[in-house]
């Protein structure tokens, strides 16, 4: 099922179903200020990311955005309908940059249930596993990755 979802922050344990699909809304336009913002707070100072004379000559021919820019903001953009009630975010795994994300590329996410199951030690509570994958503008998929996180049950659902 896809899930479309703008309200509300995160779900509980039992509101995952293994095949939902949660499409983040809205996307996020990467601008040369958050590249060059990121690049100093993270101490990034590779010219790749900073020197629009440097890659006139590279093979991309223009800026790239730090890949762990893009990734942080796709983890952000999941949060508000996935893991927004976390009690834990346990593992990031599988994290590929599928094609490069240049500045003034607007960010899209969606993600998808892989796996719910409850804790082995305590009954209030369970793992999440799931796959997000980002697309750009045009629609092309520029980065896939797959996480767990630790979630509580709903106590009110009677489940």
């Amino acid at each position: 099922m896809i899930i479309e979802s703008r309200d509300g922050f995160g779900k509980y344990l039992d509101e995952f179903a293994v095949g939902d699909i949660y499409r983040h809304w809205p996307g996020k336009t990467i601008t040369e200020s958050d590249n060059h913002t990121f690049c100093l707070l993270t101490m990034n100072d590779n010219p790749l990311h900073t020197d629009e004379n440097y890659m006139q000559s590279h093979q991309h021919g223009k800026i790239l955005v730090v890949g762990t820019l893009v990734f942080s903001l796709v983890v952000g953009m999941s949060v508000k309908d996935t893991s927004g009630k976390a009690i834990a975010n346990l593992e990031y795994e599988s994290i590929k940059h599928d094609e490069p994300v240049f500045q003034g590329d607007t960010i899209y996410a969606e993600s998808e249930i892989l796996d719910v199951r409850l804790s082995k030690t305590k009954t209030d509570r369970g793992i999440v596993y799931m796959e997000t994958r980002a697309f750009n503008q045009k629609k092309q998929k520029v980065l896939t990755l797959r996480r767990k996180f630790l979630a509580p049950k709903n106590n009110s659902s009677g489940k």
